[in-house]
């Protein structure tokens, strides 16, 4: 994860519209229907502590700390059908800058320059190990159309406070996502970035699991530049006789 600025450097808050505040009560009362069909029946068992997790969401845009993302883009990678997912990498929790987390790990708006580090550390292994030139925006919802599911272990976080939403019931959440999909009879490579991600590989035994060091700054020298994570997935997906994924982000 990339350094949080401070709060004195973070922009006043946004007014939220309806459409977000309506999101936001969805997320308490039927946070199933934010998510994809198959989805939501699969977290039936998980809805009281999405539930919960929603009435947290409220108290903390009541108390005026808001949260990141906005409440359409919460649960925005389970919005991928469950029966298309074929790719899971998993990060920690969202950027805690405004402005850049949109719901996908890893991913930013497509207006967002610079990039975060770690998008661009990712982008410097994706031209390294397939030759694609790094693109000019950091929107990933791409790869998550072709059944990658960028799922973050915490789905929320306070403005400019990195980590704030760990231990509130989103591991909880996000354990139930990773068992639902290991248990399919269906193709699956999954990538864990670093020892926090790396920390749930028991609940993905029996499926191929691509491990390496985190692309922050802080470790992507350190295991991840030269793992050539895109065409072992790739070479994985052939080897279950699933179609490969394109990694060319359109401009």
């Amino acid at each position: 994860m990339d350094s949080a600025p401070s709060l004195f450097d973070l922009p006043a808050p946004e007014p939220w519209d309806g459409t977000q505040l309506q999101a936001l009560a969805a997320l308490k009362s039927a946070p199933l229907t934010q998510m994809a069909p198959d989805w939501a029946t699969a977290l039936a068992p998980s809805e009281a502590t999405l539930a919960s997790l929603g009435a947290m969401l409220e108290h903390e845009y009541d108390s005026g700390t808001r949260f990141l993302p906005l409440p359409t883009q919460v649960l925005r990678a389970l919005g991928t059908p469950l029966a298309e997912v074929k790719v899971l990498i998993v990060g920690q929790d969202p950027y805690p800058t405004p402005g850049h987390s949109v719901g996908l790990a890893f991913s930013v708006d497509r207006s967002t320059h610079p990039l975060p580090r770690s998008l661009n550390n990712i982008f410097k292994e994706l031209n390294s190990d397939l030759g694609i030139p790094p693109a000019t925006h950091g929107d990933l919802g791409a790869w998550s159309r072709q059944g990658v599911l960028l799922l973050n272990r915490v789905l929320t976080v306070a403005p400019g406070a990195a980590g704030s939403h760990r231990r509130r019931g989103w591991e909880e959440v996000t354990e139930a996502v990773i068992r639902i999909l290991a248990a399919r009879k269906q193709p699956l490579v999954s990538v864990l970035w670093g020892k926090d991600a790396q920390r749930l590989a028991p609940l993905l035994t029996g499926t191929p699991v691509i491990e390496s060091a985190h692309p922050s700054p802080l470790s992507a020298s350190r295991g991840f530049f030269g793992s050539k994570p895109f065409s072992r997935i790739n070479n994985q997906l052939l080897a279950q006789g699933a179609t490969p994924v394109d990694w060319q982000l359109p401009q």
